[in-house]
């Protein structure tokens, strides 16, 4: 692999995947959205245990790659000022406890879960290993590739604003992991794969990821793909 495209030789590419999947009735829209609050909920409690007792989601004998660079400072930002908002919110109410207790739990909640969301990108780093990629996305995503669907792995940076998970692109139809509305990273399959995304499942033909170590990245791919 050079310093920008790690190739592999592989048979003539693939067919194009099939068009989009049909848009979804809204009652299928509705129990994929409560599917993803529920698990994002039981994901924050999971990312804490696991920074606390030091227990980071990275496969035996892959290399972690963080990613979280970009919304770190954000982040922080949104969970400091929600730490000094429920002590002068108390402050303000304590007389009204019917008011005052049920602002005190749900300050506490919200400090929580944006720690959690915070922790879940500590915690779930993206993964270069002997059985291939993993790409994170905090809880919601965990997306295995093995280095027999990989056909080629490259510095690729790009930016799209408010732009959908899934696009067509001349890559074929491809899922963007994006950090910041960013990814430097592309992955080009072997063939059109099917994957659960936080969205639902879909067909991709490759996969854009943000990396805060992109010269790490690439080096540790190149250790698996000549």
């Amino acid at each position: 692999m050079s310093a920008v495209d790690t190739p592999r030789d592989s048979p003539a590419r693939p067919e194009r995947s099939p068009a989009a999947p049909a848009p979804r009735g809204w009652r299928t829209k509705l129990a994929t959205f409560a599917r993803r609050a529920w698990n994002m909920e039981l994901g924050v409690y999971q990312s804490v245990y696991r920074f606390v007792f030091r227990r980071p989601r990275v496969p035996v004998g892959a290399s972690a790659f963080r990613y979280h660079s970009p919304v770190l400072t954000l982040l922080v930002v949104f969970i400091v000022l929600s730490a000094v908002e429920i002590p002068i919110v108390d402050l303000i109410v304590h007389r009204w406890t019917w008011v005052r207790i049920p602002l005190l739990v749900l300050g506490i909640w919200g400090v929580t879960w944006m720690l959690g969301l915070l922790l879940g990108y500590l915690t779930r780093p993206h993964a270069v290993g002997p059985a291939g990629i993993r790409v994170r996305q905090g809880t919601e995503l965990d997306l295995d590739l093995p280095w027999e669907v990989v056909r080629s792995v490259e510095r690729s940076p790009h930016r799209v604003d408010k732009a959908p998970a899934v696009v067509d692109e001349p890559e074929g139809r491809t899922f963007a992991a994006r950090i910041a509305n960013e990814t430097n990273v592309l992955i080009r399959l072997e063939h059109p794969l099917d994957v659960r995304l936080p969205q639902g499942r879909d067909r991709v033909e490759a996969v854009r990821l943000w990396t805060d170590d992109l010269d790490g990245f690439l080096s540790a791919v190149r250790t698996h793909i000549p």
